[in-house]
């Protein structure tokens, strides 16, 4: 398979989309043969948990791969330098959404909030637009995305995708306009790079299929343990746990529920794929939808190790302004869903 990938990349999209499509609509009617096979007696909790297991694992990873493979075509459009030089010299409102709209679709991860940042802060973007993009680019990415399309449908989805954009949008604003330039390491400033003069070479269509391909590869490979994981936790949750006792913890009632649920989250550290099978059988046990999203939110868009590695470039009072912000944003959008949910 590897083989053919490599030499027919074209052709081989156009086999494996229609077995991906066959696959798909026949996993429902197959878990029910894996779990009748099993013996286990219907409607018990075990059995629950098991035909929650079977049925969304695949789907989750069918989903991935499918938009994963297509985000990665898109990605080769948008690389690191093209991005910064897209939003040098933008105003700060009008950068502040372009960078929160190319951070869904460009590559981020906590290793290269350095990097990116640097690159941003040489290029004359404003610190606003750059916090904008170092918040949506982890916390709307294609993994959450699709999970919450798979699990919940596209209206969740896009609703976690707009509340996303709207958190990035308004909280790089906000910190553009509190002037904290001061708050950032005096080295990152004295620090100047070639790269801006560097050449880049357009990739042919071939190339992008290629990156597609090694996309769904790295990623997939990296994540699933996180799902395997996260999917287990959440068929426990769906099989075991009382319907009253989520929804008295999580639930619209308790005032405190959003706050507590960021406070919890945003020391954790997860990523989608191990997060939001959670969210979706605690929202099948009665946890409502504003608590679920801003726990949600907090662990994957604030997550620690990033926190942990921008610390190198940002002082101690502007990471605490970065995380007081984006996190009063995340209980606004949790008590804001919760009335009208």
């Amino acid at each position: 398979m590897t083989k053919l990938l490599e030499r027919y990349p074209l052709g081989a999209a156009a086999l494996l989309l229609p077995l991906w499509i066959a696959l798909y609509y026949l996993l429902q009617p197959l878990t029910d043969v894996i779990v009748s096979v099993t013996g286990l007696v219907p409607g018990e909790h075990l059995t629950e948990a098991v035909r929650f297991f079977v049925f969304e694992m695949p789907k989750v990873l069918l989903l991935l791969m499918l938009v994963i493979f297509g985000v990665g075509i898109i990605r080769t459009y948008f690389s690191p330098e093209r991005t910064r030089k897209i939003l040098g010299g933008k105003s700060l409102f009008a950068g502040n959404v372009l960078a929160s709209m190319l951070g869904i679709v460009t590559p981020f991860c906590s290793c290269s909030a350095i990097p990116l940042f640097i690159g941003f802060v040489e290029a004359g973007v404003p610190l606003g637009v750059t916090f904008s993009f170092l918040i949506a680019a982890p916390m709307i990415n294609e993994i959450a995305v699709v999970l919450l399309f798979g699990l919940f449908g596209w209206k969740t989805a896009l609703l976690y995708v707009t509340t996303g954009l709207f958190i990035a949008i308004t909280a790089g604003y906000i910190i553009g306009k509190l002037k904290v330039e001061r708050f950032v390491e005096e080295w990152v400033y004295q620090i100047h790079s070639n790269a801006n003069g560097l050449e880049e070479t357009a990739p042919t269509f071939r190339d992008r299929v290629e990156s597609g391909y090694g996309a769904v590869s790295d990623i997939v490979g990296k994540v699933w343990p996180y799902l395997l994981i996260g999917i287990g936790v959440g068929a426990g949750i769906h099989g075991y746990v009382p319907e009253n006792f989520m929804a008295g913890l999580m639930g619209k009632s308790a005032w405190w529920s959003v706050p507590v649920a960021v406070i919890i989250g945003v020391p954790l550290y997860s990523n989608a794929a191990g997060i939001i099978p959670v969210v979706h059988a605690l929202l099948e046990k009665g946890a409502s939808l504003g608590t679920t999203l801003a726990f949600m939110m907090s662990v994957i868009g604030l997550s620690l190790p990033e926190t942990i590695i921008l610390r190198k470039v940002l002082k101690l009072r502007l990471i605490f302004i970065f995380v007081g912000v984006v996190a009063t944003g995340i209980i606004i959008v949790g008590y804001l869903f919760n009335l009208i949910y």
